[in-house]
């Protein structure tokens, strides 16, 4: 049966509890993780979600995320702080902090947002952007259709469905195209529809642009902001991601997701770093 939004695990993993005013606490789960590092949309979801209860907009506008320190599976607690209330947008900041040995908190990740009501959006739509062009579903291949998985890393994969372009896929080949181009059709595993949560985590689901430009490992996250345009229909996301320029160890991803309606709902611009050599 086909979660749904409100119910569904991807709700359950980002709900945080509120503890007292502005303090939320969480427990950030394994099943997010990449390796052993936990996915930076899961926590910008995770931090979103305190935002909108702090906030009196429920909407994710804008938000813009430093990401400090990696965050480990485990207790967590999100501090919100109100900036400015007014009558069509909102804004906050929020930090999530985990706990060193000592006991100490430490401070993983630190984001600004502005909220507001989607919903309440005139309906005027002016853009030259157009959809990605990606082959039917069935035609792409997602993390089941690799003969042999990767160790350690299978946790997010098993919940996304993730079927990504095969002009895009040279890197899982051997044979990277070296353009700094990732597409692929997105959702959750267990069928949730996407709604402005789902995506601040879309824009950071996909395989790093930089395993087509050559390169291999990690590739944390320093900077990542997203624009949410607007409610995403029901049924799978596009996303496309492209870098234009690695310099210094430092790349950019700007990715655009569109939804089953042909709408482009989020955008997002990343910096990140990368191991040369």
């Amino acid at each position: 049966m086909r979660a749904v939004i409100g119910d569904s695990e991807f709700d359950r993993d980002t709900a945080v509890t509120l503890r007292e005013p502005g303090v939320y606490d969480i427990d950030l789960s394994a099943g997010w993780t990449i390796i052993s590092a936990v996915n930076g949309g899961y926590l910008l979801a995770v931090l979103g979600r305190a935002l909108a209860h702090a906030l009196p907009h429920a909407d994710p506008f804008t938000i813009s995320a430093h990401y400090l320190t990696a965050s480990q599976p485990g207790p967590a607690v999100v501090r919100t702080d109100v900036v400015r209330t007014g009558r069509t947008l909102s804004t906050g900041q929020a930090s999530l902090f985990q706990y060193d040995d000592q006991g100490r908190e430490v401070e993983r990740i630190r984001v600004l947002a502005s909220y507001g009501d989607l919903d309440a959006l005139p309906d005027d739509v002016r853009t030259t952007a157009e959809p990605p062009a990606i082959p039917p579903m069935e035609q792409c291949f997602g993390p089941e259709d690799s003969p042999a998985p990767v160790p350690g890393s299978s946790a997010i994969a098993d919940r996304l469905m993730l079927k990504l372009d095969p002009s895009t896929l040279g890197w899982a080949l051997g044979a990277p195209s070296g353009k700094g181009e990732m597409r692929a059709w997105f959702g959750l595993a267990d069928g949730r529809d996407p709604d402005p949560f789902a995506l601040l985590l879309a824009v950071d689901a996909l395989p790093p642009t930089a395993f087509e430009i050559g390169l291999s490992g990690w590739v944390p996250t320093v900077e990542l902001t997203v624009h949410v345009r607007c409610r995403p229909a029901p049924g799978p996301l596009r996303v496309a991601i492209t870098t234009r320029n690695l310099a210094g160890g430092f790349l950019e991803e700007d990715a655009e997701v569109w939804d089953s309606a042909d709408r482009l709902v989020a955008q997002s611009r990343q910096l990140a770093r990368v191991r040369l050599g």
